[in-house]
């Protein structure tokens, strides 16, 4: 059996908003299904070319995957440098985003951090809901990123799910780890 076609949007400020995703489309490859990703504001960094999940789908039939984001990760402390290859590259990855989701090839499409990319003003609100209006009826669309409520796309959404953050090792001080946030 197929997916349904619902819209799921994953946000907030707690850690696993893309962890719960990729789980999904593990779940999904599993069950036989076709799973794409595409991936916003997330370049190569000092520490790492490719993170651990990427590696992974990589070995697995079923689950394909794009990126699309400048050298390095876009983060609030950086984003106002190289704004318009950001705003590029958060362009090309929307593309690649309608694409997927609108060409009924894939039961699951992932836009990972693509509500980072609006609520960063790299992206409109009005081009996600362009996308998610414009998806393959039976295809799956999961949405993640942001700390900030996106109430339009919300409620465009089947299924909102919010990550609270109550306590995080970072701040006290301590660096994301390999393996376990990237």
């Amino acid at each position: 059996m197929a997916p349904t076609g619902l819209v799921h949007v994953y946000w907030g400020d707690g850690k696993g908003k893309t962890t719960a995703a990729l789980g999904l489309g593990v779940r999904a490859v599993g069950s036989g299904f076709d799973v794409h990703l595409v991936q916003f504001v997330k370049g190569s960094t000092e520490k790492v070319d490719l993170p651990g999940e990427i590696r992974v789908i990589e070995e697995l039939d079923g689950f394909t995957y794009e990126r699309f984001g400048t050298e390095g990760w876009v983060m609030e402390e950086n984003r106002e440098e190289n704004r318009e290859e950001h705003v590029e590259a958060a362009k090309e990855g929307l593309e690649a985003g309608r694409e997927a989701a609108s060409s009924g090839e894939h039961d699951l499409v992932i836009l990972d951090e693509v509500l980072y990319a609006v609520s960063m003003g790299l992206l409109s609100r009005e081009d996600v809901l362009d996308l998610i209006e414009r998806k393959a009826q039976e295809t799956e669309l999961v949405l993640t990123g942001s700390h900030e409520r996106l109430p339009e796309i919300e409620e465009a959404a089947d299924l909102v799910t919010q990550m609270k953050k109550v306590k995080h090792p970072y701040d006290e001080g301590v660096e994301a780890r390999k393996g376990i946030e990237y």
